[in-house]
């Protein structure tokens, strides 16, 4: 199999981290939060304990900022581990 590049894989995750963080930010802001979470939560026969805070602009900011940044090391990390695994698998 074609190595893979680390930065790239990198940029990968962190992109859909950060997207995924940012549509939860944005169904905060629209107020819609809580009602989807009691939905998720319901279907997996729990109550939900958790009440949704109000929307904040620079919370948000920074729950996309370290999600995205969590999501390039992951990737960065999922990269290497592949690339090691598939060089001594040779």
């Amino acid at each position: 199999m074609k190595k893979l590049s680390e930065h790239q894989v990198g940029l990968t995750f962190g992109a859909f981290f950060g997207l995924a963080h940012a549509v939860w930010a944005l169904v905060v802001y629209l107020g819609f939060a809580q009602t989807w979470l009691d939905f998720v939560l319901g279907l997996h026969f729990l109550e939900n304990p958790f009440v949704v805070s109000a929307f904040d602009m620079q919370k948000a900011v920074m729950l996309v900022a370290v999600t995205a940044g969590v999501g390039y090391v992951t990737g960065l990390v999922f990269a290497k581990v592949w690339n090691l695994v598939m060089t001594k698998s040779k």
